[in-house]
């Protein structure tokens, strides 16, 4: 015996746990939503006074918490404890509404209650089979956003004559929407060039605004584009940073003289760096003439334009291929929520499609349902249309257009800020929600020492802890990006981070 007293795990450190473990226990559930429930909305009502940015450093983390898994259960109020302590300091902030970089992270109470059913329920729903209500409601949420966004009927999974020719999934991200569709406009050009397998892939062309978010030209090598028949065109202040459509034709143009084949034109509605928006019927009409598929990256303004003074952005959508949006970004959803509409459901399914003996059934035999396995890169899928659903059931069309309007004046009431102060200045004109501005260069300083002021001023705001701004180049210059949309953010939030804004740059200047 004398021999267990020099084992580092002595016999009473293992836990009297003789009950058969469950992990689903409906007590254990019931107890552990509770505290996590608790977490939630103290988290919420504390955010604001936490600092945006963390100040911690690379593998702090595991320094805190052990690097090893542990062996033996614990109580689960030592790991709430261990998420409070440990994990929530290290976190930036996402929903704090001194939040103003990037685009923002939206969410609700109804989208984080649907996200927690759809977890829960951790249903896997790659045919309609598999889940019949997940595929249904994916269905009906995704084509009630599309009478929203007044898609026309070619988009909608169903119409009022019954199943129609197009369709609708939701994905993950932004990246995914441009990676499946990029495929399907790939097998549709080899079919047209008379290609055997892939053979001629060298030959195909893909187009889009050098403003144009940086995951397209990531999905083009993945779809296996060749990387030196990827077109980026300039664009300048003449255009708002748009996609010229004379521009386009002239570089396809240049594209079919050489033996290349147009492919592929990426518009964007409302671009990551500056809000640019190009004109997507000009856009679909230069295309159109040389058989190339168009999308339309709407990730963050598409919800934007589900309110009428918005919607015109959109005007020629029904001349495009496919859209995508991301409600997670704007609609008060939670990530991750992107919609993928197309035109014609079949011509992704065809590129996407797979059909093992396992997963056959008559449902799919049939013809008469969708699964939507077939429309993404992978097989086993969440259960994402459940909290779109509940988001809009639960706020109704008004109360969603009065959350965007809401947004948009207070971001045009901080615009008006940036032109009352000379200091200052709008680079682009704001489109919805993004003000793009900079100390601008006065008197004897350069561009150069105005772009390190903006440097010093970003950095400066950002280690106070009390705002986060991002940052961006147009027309080579160093600019600001203040993205008001927080679902936290109120009127005050943006008047303090413009005092801030103030106070920093005079911090610096004087």
């Amino acid at each position: 015996m004398g021999s267990l007293g020099t084992n580092p795990m002595s016999f009473s450190a293992i836990p009297d746990d003789k009950a058969a473990f469950e992990p689903l226990n409906p007590e254990d559930v019931r107890a552990y939503l509770h505290k996590a429930v608790d977490f939630i909305s103290d988290y919420y009502t504390n955010i604001e006074s936490m600092p945006v940015l963390p100040n911690v450093k690379p593998g702090y983390l595991q320094d805190e918490l052990s690097a090893s898994p542990p062996t033996y259960s614990a109580p689960f109020d030592v790991t709430m404890k261990e998420l409070r302590t440990s994990v929530v300091p290290g976190m930036t902030h996402w929903a704090s509404p001194n939040f103003f970089a990037f685009f923002p992270s939206t969410n609700s109470a109804a989208a984080i209650a649907g996200d927690l059913i759809a977890s829960a329920m951790n249903t896997v729903g790659f045919t309609w089979q598999a889940s019949p209500a997940a595929t249904e409601m994916e269905v009906l949420a995704l084509d009630w956003l599309a009478q929203l966004l007044h898609l026309p009927t070619t988009f909608m999974n169903r119409t009022s004559t019954g199943r129609g020719t197009g369709g609708g999934v939701i994905l993950g991200t932004t990246s995914e929407a441009m990676l499946v569709t990029l495929v399907a406009a790939r097998d549709a050009a080899l079919r047209r060039s008379g290609s055997v397998g892939v053979s001629n892939i060298p030959r195909l062309a893909v187009y889009a605004a050098d403003q144009t978010h940086s995951t397209f030209f990531k999905a083009c090598r993945l779809a296996g584009f060749d990387p030196a028949n990827i077109r980026s065109i300039p664009t300048g202040p003449e255009t708002n940073y748009g996609l010229d459509p004379a521009k386009l034709l002239e570089v396809m143009q240049a594209d079919v003289d050489a033996g290349l084949v147009p492919t592929y034109v990426c518009a964007t509605v409302g671009t990551t760096s500056s809000n640019a928006v190009d004109p997507v019927g000009a856009v679909a009409d230069v295309a159109s003439m040389f058989n190339a598929w168009v999308h339309v990256d709407a990730a963050y303004a598409g919800s934007a334009c589900i309110c009428p003074e918005f919607r015109h952005h959109l005007d020629g959508v029904e001349r495009v291929d496919s859209i995508s949006m991301s409600p997670h970004k704007w609609l008060l959803t939670c990530l991750d929520c992107t919609c993928l509409y197309v035109r014609d459901a079949h011509r992704l399914s065809d590129s996407l499609e797979t059909n093992p003996e396992y997963l056959k059934n008559d449902a799919t035999d049939s013809g008469e349902v969708t699964d939507l396995k077939d429309m993404q890169v992978g097989v086993g899928r969440r259960f994402r249309g459940l909290k779109l659903w509940m988001v809009m059931r639960t706020y109704g069309t008004a109360k969603l257009q009065e959350h965007i309007r809401s947004d948009v004046a207070m971001a045009k009431m901080f615009e008006d800020f940036i032109h009352a102060d000379d200091r200052f200045e709008v680079v682009v004109p704001r489109n919805f929600a993004l003000v793009c501005f900079r100390i601008k260069a006065s008197g004897a300083m350069t561009k150069e020492d105005a772009d390190e002021a903006n440097r010093l001023l970003m950095e400066n705001l950002n280690k106070t802890g009390k705002a986060y701004l991002a940052h961006t180049v147009v027309g080579d210059k160093f600019v600001l990006r203040f993205a008001v949309g927080s679902s936290l953010q109120e009127e005050r939030h943006v008047r303090s981070a413009w005092d801030l804004i103030k106070k920093t740059t005079s911090s610096i200047m004087d």
